[in-house]
């Protein structure tokens, strides 16, 4: 067997394991803050930052534009001048905590994206959402690691390979996003 048929065998195999019924949970919850104009931060690094990015415009564009109700959604790893400044100056680690601190509010949603779920600044963002009565959503791999065990809502991959569970985290992504767009 080739190498791309057995990928493509391995990743269906992976995508049968995404539990859609959180997915639909995590629609719910994007639906409200909608509805109550609550503010929607996303987080990732590496692989996961892109598809944070990914997501978001989908949700800006593909899932707000012409309609009445739109989403007030914002990748926080896009502001590379911030990033490197508390990088720089504070540390990594600190560097999506604290633009939470400078912007969410009790209510709005926090999601981060790792397929390791150990990430050190997402997990530390997790917890400062957590602390400020953010709702907390995770797209976590393998067993989940520290963000799957903090976030009130984790769709987790339990697949070791991060190719296919970063493949996974875009189809959830795409779950979310499409349902608000068909």
């Amino acid at each position: 067997m080739d190498f791309p048929q057995t990928y493509r065998e391995r990743l269906l195999a992976t995508l049968a394991t995404i539990d859609a019924e959180k997915v639909t949970r995590a629609i719910a919850w994007l639906h409200q803050a909608r509805e109550e104009n609550r503010a929607i931060f996303v987080a990732g690094n590496g692989g996961s930052h892109a598809t944070a990015s990914h997501f978001v415009c989908d949700m800006v564009k593909g899932a707000s534009f012409g309609k009445d109700s739109r989403f007030r959604i914002v990748a926080l790893n896009e502001s590379i001048p911030t990033l490197t400044a508390y990088s720089n100056d504070v540390a990594y680690e600190h560097a999506i905590a604290e633009q939470l601190k400078n912007f969410a509010r009790p209510g709005d949603v926090y999601m981060a994206i790792s397929g390791s779920g150990n990430s050190p600044n997402v997990v530390r963002a997790m917890e400062y959402a957590k602390s400020i009565g953010c709702r907390t959503l995770a797209l976590t791999g393998r067993d989940g690691g520290k963000l799957g065990a903090l976030a009130e809502l984790n769709i987790n991959v339990p697949e070791p390979h991060m190719g296919r569970i970063e493949d996974a985290h875009h189809v959830i992504c795409h779950m979310i996003c499409y349902s608000f767009m068909e």
